[in-house]
C-alpha cells in the first residue's frame, strides 16, 4: 500500500514523536519574589557565583576521594556557577514545597527542615550578619532501590566553602568525596 511504504512510515513516526514532544511541553511555574517563602537559595548563589566570576579569586582547593591522600592545588576557578551548583540545587523554593518546610528562626540563623522524607534537601542552615548572609549549611539525602547519598555543604561567601559528599552504590560500595575550597 502506498501509504504504508518506509519513507512514509518513518516520517509518520517522526511526526507523532514530535508532536508527542510538543504536547508533552509544559511552561516553567514560576513563583514571584514575593511569593517564595523561604531563602532564595538558588539566587542566592547565582549572584555569588557572577561575583567571583568577575572577581577571579585564587582558591586553594583540597580533593580528596575516599581515605587517599587529600590532592591540594592553588587554582582559579573559571565557572563559579559549576563549582557551586550543588548548593543552587538544593533550592527549595518550588511551588510544591511550598508548606514541606518547617522555620526556625534561632539568635541570627534560620533554619529550615524537611517535614517530609522524600525530600532531598533536609536541612538548610542560613547564618546573616544584618542583611549579609555569613553561612550556608545544607544537608542533602537522597536513598533509592539502587544507591544512597548523603551531602553535607558549607559556604562562607568570600572565604570557604565545603563539599563532603558520600555515596553508597549497590554492588559497587561507598565512595567519599570531599572538596574545600579557601578563597584567598
Amino acid at each position: 500500500m502506498y501509504w504504508c511504504n518506509r519513507y512514509h512510515f518513518k516520517t509518520l513516526f517522526i511526526s507523532a514523536v514530535f508532536a508527542s514532544g510538543l504536547l508533552s511541553c509544559k511552561p516553567d511555574v514560576h513563583v514571584t519574589e514575593a511569593g517564595k517563602r523561604y531563602f532564595d537559595l538558588k539566587q542566592f548563589i547565582n549572584a555569588d557565583s557572577a561575583r567571583l566570576n568577575k572577581l577571579a579569586p585564587l582558591v586553594l582547593k583540597a580533593v580528596q576521594h575516599n581515605s587517599e591522600k587529600s590532592q591540594t592545588l592553588r587554582v582559579t576557578i573559571k565557572n563559579w556557577g559549576e563549582e557551586l551548583a550543588l548548593f543552587s540545587a538544593s533550592d527549595i523554593n518550588k511551588p510544591a514545597w511550598r508548606d514541606s518546610y518547617q522555620i526556625l528562626q534561632q539568635g541570627d540563623s534560620v533554619i529550615y527542615t524537611a517535614l517530609y522524607p522524600e525530600l532531598v534537601t533536609r536541612r538548610m542552615v542560613i547564618s546573616k550578619n544584618g542583611e549579609a548572609v555569613k553561612k550556608i549549611v545544607v544537608d542533602n539525602f537522597t536513598k533509592n532501590l539502587l544507591y544512597q547519598t548523603k551531602e553535607h555543604l558549607v559556604y562562607y561567601p568570600d572565604s570557604l566553602y565545603l563539599i563532603d559528599k558520600e555515596q553508597k552504590v549497590k554492588l559497587i560500595g561507598v565512595n567519599r568525596y570531599r572538596i574545600a575550597g579557601k578563597i584567598k
